[in-house]
Formats: C-alpha cells, structure tokens, sequence
C-alpha cells in the first residue's frame, strides 16, 4: 500500500491484544496497543491513528463513551468496535454514534481482513479526492463535484482552465451528470463571482416565454404584463447567465440570441431602448449540438459563438470508482438534512449498487440514496431498502444467467428473504432455491 496505515487495538483482554497487534503487524500495518480507553485518549492526544479498533466492554470508560469523545475531537479515524455476542444491540447503538462497522467476539479472521480492507479502500478514496482538491488550489466551491476517477479530474482541471476567461463555454453530458454544478464552480472561480449568476432552464419555457424572460418587458407589451419587468441578460450584468438545455431553443430565438451575444445589447419586448449588458454565456446540453448543426436544425454560427470552449462530464458509468465517495456524500447529505443519525451501507449492498448502468447518472444515485435512508428502519442500508426493481430493468441483460440472478434477487428482496415465500413465487423448491443464492453470492 501507498501509506501504511496506522491502527490501534483498545481492549482489557491482553491475549485479545497480542494476537490483534501480531497479526496486523505482519500484513504490514503500524499498529499500537491501549490496555483501557483513558490510555488511548492520552495516545490520541500526541498522534492520530487510521483505524481504531475498540472493544466495548471495558473496566472505567467504556468504548462507547470513548468513541463519543474521539467524535468530539473532530478525528477523522474510523472507529470498529468489538463486542461479544450478547451485546450487539450496544454495538448497534455504537453505528448511531459514528462507529464504522462492528465486529463480534470470537473474530472469524476472514471477516476481520474484509473489514479492514473496507476501512482502508475508504480512507484511501477520502484521502484521493482531498488531495485532488487541494492539486486544484485555485478552484472553490466545488464540494459537489465528487470524484477522484480520471474522467472527474479532467472535469476539475478543465474548470480550472477556464474560469478565469470570459468566453463562452458549452457543457455537454447526459441528464443527471451535474453539468449545472460545473457552471456554478466555473462562476465562483471567474474574476464574476462577486456579481449574480443567472440560470434558464431553455426547455421548460415556451418561445415568447422565454422571450420575455431573457430579453424582460415592457408594461403593455401584452396581456398580463403590468409592470416593466427587467430580462435575464440584463440580471446577469458583470455576472454569467446559465443556459441550460440551449439545444431546445426556436430558429427565431437562435438568431435573437446570437445578435444579443455578438453586440451584448438588447431591447426589452415591446420596448424601444437599447440595453447593454456585459455578461458570459454557458450553456448546458444533453444533445449532440454538433450533429444538430449538419442536420440544420442548429445555426453554425451561434454554435461556434457558444462553443468556444466545451465541458464534457461523464455519466456515472464511466466513473464506477468514483460511486462510494458519492454514496458516502449523499448518506451524510441526507441523514443531515432529514435529522437522521448516521447510518452505513451494507458492502453487499454497495456492490450491487456498482454493477447498475444508472441510465439518470448521479441523480438517479442520489433519488436512490434518499429513498433508501427514509423506508429503511436499520443501522445499515441493505439490499431490501435500494429500488433494485426498476434499477434492474433499465440496465441491458446480456445472458440468462444475468437474466436470472437479477429475477431472483427481486423476489427475494420482495419477500424480505423469506425463502418458503420466495421459493414458492418462483415455483422451486427451498433447496434450489438456497443453491442459487450460494451460486450467485447473494446476501441478506
């Protein structure tokens, strides 16, 4: 690995201790050892650790009082508590307040490696993004834009690169993929971010809807217009006006638009009076403008005039590592916004979560997440808590083997694993039934 990552063992049992600390130590961690939590504050308090392993049992300060106190110090270890078995209910308690996972007393070592291979993956693809963010030093809020794959380290970089211009820039990516986050991180990093900047959504407005909301009215112009409204371009002066879904604008618009960004002046409706404005132009689309340009339904003129630079942001698929970080992000988002203590993802879970095409990009993972957090009642979300079913349906079956095991693990989320009632839905027997699941590594 990279960095050796640090561990440190809190338990009262020595033998716990010493067979902890020797196996770590040869799969080549740097490891230390607390007989008691009052003796690994004092440690916390001259150095920091990766992981904690605490034992919740013991004599003086529990490890639950222990894992509150190491939360308060704003540490960014990750915290697994070990417990026996009759006291998983504590353990439970411990997920509420912070702890990573729980691991119960005796330790199968395979289950152990596996949780501290998932402790480590995160703390590695934490410390990816955040160094990726400070490579990026000049770029601000850009907390939403999460990634460390290739693709998203473009898309920061490209940023970068053109936020401190005034050209006009075209993002282009399909629906759910963020591109309004990209225009307002090229905002806040452009010599405008002190002055408005003003969003359009092109596709929802009629023609003379949107007229009037670019260019503004005049009081009379029409029937309803009783004031003088003034227009988006003329808001955006000194700022960026933020044209999304610039491919669903009329031919009559194309051309009104094009004089607008090549004189930056403009005359309300049912005005008179020329207005000038100084504003810069982005523009999202999910279209092919380019291709939209050769069939003629786009003037080449105004597509050269708006693409002077263009922003390409990747669908999800092509950004698979990047998902447990948004995972991660959305849980906190949503537990945070809902009052709602933290809660994890079940690694199984997160596996099945990879696999999806996710046809609506980040946005569809996010709709996924928040469902998940509201019907589920646990400390973990499951399988049973994701909307697998339309999930399933939108990504391409390949094989009849794929075909099968995503039926199957429908109907078992459906009975909540009930395998009598899932085996009788499917019309096999329980034994079957139970060589599928262990065939295709299904778990609750």
């Amino acid at each position: 690995m990279a960095k050796k990552i640090s561990i440190l063992i809190v338990d009262d049992e020595e033998s716990v201790r010493d067979s902890l600390f020797n196996w770590f130590m040869e799969d080549g961690y740097r490891v230390e050892c607390a007989e008691n939590a009052k003796k690994a504050l004092s440690i916390l308090e001259s150095g920091s650790f990766d992981i904690i392993l605490a034992d919740i049992k013991m004599p003086g300060m529990d490890g639950l009082e222990m894992l509150r106190r190491i939360k308060l110090l704003k540490s960014d270890s990750i915290v697994i508590v070990m417990t026996a078995f009759a006291t998983v209910d504590t353990a439970v308690q411990a997920l509420k307040d912070g702890a990573f996972d729980y691991i119960t007393k005796p330790f199968d070592p395979d289950d152990l490696s596996h949780l501290i291979r998932n402790a480590t993956k995160q703390i590695s693809l934490a410390e990816e993004n955040e160094n990726l963010k400070k490579k990026v030093v000049s770029l601000e809020n850009v907390e939403d834009l999460i990634g460390v794959s290739e693709p998203m380290k473009k898309v920061l970089k490209d940023i970068e690169s053109v936020a401190q211009s005034s050209s006009s820039v075209v993002i282009t990516g399909e629906s759910g993929t963020g591109k309004e986050l990209v225009a307002r991180a090229i905002h806040s990093n452009s010599p405008r971010k002190f002055f408005p900047l003003v969003s359009v959504h092109c596709g929802a407005l009629t023609e003379s809807l949107l007229e009037s909301e670019l260019f503004g009215h005049e009081k009379g112009a029409f029937t309803g217009a009783m004031y003088n409204r003034k227009g988006r371009f003329e808001m955006a002066d000194n700022g960026t006006i933020f044209l999304d879904e610039i491919a669903t604008i009329s031919t009559k618009m194309q051309i009104d638009l094009l004089r607008v960004l090549e004189s930056k002046s403009f005359v309300r409706v049912g005005g008179n009076k020329e207005i000038s404005s100084d504003f810069r132009v982005i523009c999202a689309t999910n279209k092919d403008l380019k291709g939209m340009v050769e069939r003629g339904t786009f003037r080449e003129d105004l597509y050269y005039r708006l693409n002077v630079v263009n922003i390409y942001v990747p669908p999800l698929r092509e950004r698979i590592e990047d998902i447990p970080l948004l995972v991660d992000y959305f849980i906190r988002k949503y537990c945070t916004s809902m009052n709602r203590p933290p809660v994890s993802i079940d690694p199984v879970a997160l596996k099945r979560i990879e696999e999806l095409k996710f046809p609506g990009n980040v946005r569809e993972l996010e709709n996924m997440i928040e469902r998940a957090i509201v019907v589920g009642n646990g400390k973990k979300i499951s399988l049973k808590d994701l909307p697998l079913e339309k999930a399933i349906m939108s990504n391409s079956i390949e094989s009849l083997d794929e075909l099968e095991k995503n039926h199957i693990l429908l109907i078992l989320n459906k009975y909540n694993w009930n395998i009598s009632r899932a085996a009788k839905a499917l019309k096999v027997d329980r034994v079957t039934l139970y060589n599928k699941i262990s065939k295709y590594g299904f778990k609750p």
